[in-house]
């Protein structure tokens, strides 16, 4: 394939992801070494433009070009403008004329891998990963899954292999789960896990101890199935009605009055997750320093520049075990990530224990 080039055809856009991502495409394609001419080009706005991406790789001796569309179905791009470009530009013509054949490829298409991408997507957003996430499918996509899912964390691993190495086991399967929820390693260094927090949280699942999240997206994405092994439940109270007329009548958020609520109902020897709600955090906290609620484990990933950050410091002084994510980021998908691997863990404790 030395004597092919290979152009990545996108829209172009005013905002820089849609470069960005066709660029790294086209170094992924470039590293993959089946083509080692890969050029990204582009409709409108972005550069290079794709006439000048042609000239680019006519210019470095290729025998052909090979141009695809980044596009999921034919339409008005990809059958009259983009060859309009390449007619009207008379690229293709010229190029001929030196010996370049010009081969315009078909678009993505609903291909079965592009479905294998959708689908991991949104089970990551969902905070699902590896057999939780394919209990019921069948046998051969279960093994295709959790071939997908150990590949994942194989990779997870060789980038983080000097930080995995240097914390405990327990520790790194917490990091290598968010990392592979997030696919941003600098999770790693953001992590914050608390003296035997995970001793604290493991021992909690086994116990049947009770999950309260903040929100429905990070209770949505608990494997409650797995948590009711050990007599557990999930609770969420921020769409409950005594939740709704507090916050109103309080004028606070329906998650700080979500967490006064289940505060009331009782949340000692539990597992708190507050995924998404610094509101939340705070409220926990404040009760925490009256003495009303001690929980087992508090996990705060609040995502955000308002106050996120700030709440994850203020759980990080309570005297309960936490695991937090400082700074900005975190999410939903982080705190289910750590959830579900605690739940891995207690899983690895119980048969060891057990055989």
């Amino acid at each position: 394939m030395d004597e092919v080039g290979l152009v990545l055809i996108g829209h172009g856009s005013k905002l820089p992801h849609n470069r960005e991502n066709l660029e790294k495409l086209a170094d992924i394609l470039r590293k993959k070494s089946r083509f080692k001419i890969v050029e990204a080009s582009f409709m409108v706005r972005d550069r290079p433009k794709i006439p000048e991406a042609i000239e680019s790789i006519a210019e470095q001796g290729v025998k052909k070009i090979v141009l695809i569309p980044t596009f999921l179905a034919h339409g008005v791009h990809t059958e009259q403008e983009i060859p309009e470009i390449l007619g009207l530009k008379g690229e293709e013509s010229m190029l001929k004329a030196q010996g370049v054949e010009i081969i315009y490829g078909e678009p993505l298409g609903s291909d079965e891998r592009i479905a294998e991408i959708i689908e991991e997507k949104a089970l990551r957003a969902l905070g699902q990963e590896g057999s939780e996430a394919y209990i019921t499918y069948d046998i051969g996509t279960l093994t295709t899954s959790n071939k997908m899912f150990e590949s994942s964390i194989s990779i997870v691993r060789q980038v983080l292999s000097d930080t995995l190495e240097k914390v405990p086991k327990t520790h790194a399967t917490i990091i290598e789960r968010v990392v592979h929820a997030t696919a941003d390693p600098e999770f790693a260094k953001l992590l914050f896990i608390s003296e035997k927090a995970i001793e604290a949280g493991v021992d909690a699942i086994r116990a049947g101890a009770s999950v309260i999240t903040d929100v429905k997206m990070v209770k949505s994405g608990i494997n409650e199935s797995r948590l009711k092994r050990f007599g557990g439940r999930i609770l969420t109270y921020i769409d409950d009605e005594r939740a709704i007329k507090l916050a109103n009548h309080e004028l606070i958020t329906r998650a700080a009055a979500a967490m006064h609520l289940a505060v009331n109902e009782g949340v000692d020897g539990s597992i708190i997750i507050i995924g998404n709600s610094p509101t939340a955090a705070f409220e926990l906290a404040n009760v925490i320093k009256q003495g009303l609620a001690r929980p087992a484990l508090i996990v705060a990933t609040p995502v955000g520049f308002i106050g996120a950050a700030k709440s994850k410091e203020t759980i990080l002084q309570l005297p309960i075990p936490f695991i937090i994510v400082k700074g900005h980021k975190g999410g939903s998908a982080v705190a289910v990530a750590i959830i579900n691997a605690l739940l891995s863990i207690a899983e690895r404790e119980t048969k060891t224990s057990e055989a």
